[in-house]
């Protein structure tokens, strides 16, 4: 006798329906008004907008300030987050980040790459005031920092160009081949850094974090008070974050994955 067939298990459509909402923000990877945001969802205005209230009001979305576009709320991203600490690269790479910021006496940021861009999940603090606002869940420019450069360097350029293009509106098409130009120049330092920019009298140094294919896993970023931290490319602050990415592929593929510097 043939077994049974499986019957699909009642769930509420309603939900369902907000869902593809949701995937929709989601795919696009930038706020959208509520037009292009109920088509993507195969809505009517009308209708999405009474699912979108609802929504709102969870803070699975929220309304950006400037021409009331949607996009991803906070509880949205305390959900990814909470998604993002079970990987184990981030597990792993805490102690190791930790350490990192009490050997250097420097400020260290944990950023992992998300569909948001790429996320800081972890910021060890060195004690030391610094004039930038880092945090938690604070997602980096690309083009503007040396992790979201270096995240653009190691991933392909379909992961964060819509992204990269939303970030620069109406940029001529020389910006974007030199912005690839200068990734080119990242992959083949494996590392970069920023002194001054965006925040004046910061400067930072990021290196990525890869498995055996080539995918980038993690992010690792010093940051400290510029003319204060060593920012050479061979400089005491590199080759101890160096040590750092290493440390944490040894601890990576010892727990049974594979990763490279």
């Amino acid at each position: 006798m043939s077994a049974s067939p499986v019957k699909p298990q009642r769930g509420i459509q309603s939900v369902e329906v907000a869902g593809r909402l949701l995937q929709a923000l989601a795919q696009t990877r930038q706020p959208m008004p509520l037009v292009e945001l109920a088509s993507a969802a195969a809505l009517s205005s009308a209708q999405a907008h009474t699912y979108l209230v609802s929504l709102l009001r969870l803070g699975l979305i929220k309304r950006t300030p400037a021409d009331g576009r949607y996009e991803a709320g906070p509880l949205a991203l305390r959900l990814g987050m909470a998604r993002l600490a079970q990987e184990p690269a981030y597990q792993l790479a805490l102690p190791q980040v930790q350490q990192l910021s009490e050997d250097t006496g420097l400020s260290v940021a944990l950023t992992l790459p998300t569909p948001e861009g790429p996320t800081i999940v972890h910021y060890a603090h060195a004690g030391k005031p610094l004039h930038v606002n880092l945090h938690v869940g604070t997602v980096m420019a690309l083009a503007d920092t040396a992790t979201g450069r270096t995240c653009c360097a190691f991933q392909p350029v379909t992961a964060w160009q819509a992204q990269w293009e939303a970030q620069h509106p109406g940029a001529p098409r020389s910006q974007l081949k030199q912005f690839l130009e200068t990734l080119d120049a990242i992959r083949k330092r494996g590392m970069e850094r920023a002194v001054d920019v965006p925040s004046p009298g910061v400067t930072s140094l990021c290196m990525p974090l890869l498995d055996a294919a080539g995918q980038l896993q993690l992010l690792v970023t010093v940051i400290g008070t510029s003319g204060v931290i060593d920012a050479g490319w061979r400089g005491a602050v590199a080759r101890q974050l160096r040590t750092c990415i290493e440390a944490i592929g040894h601890t990576l593929a010892g727990a049974g994955g594979e990763c490279t510097a």
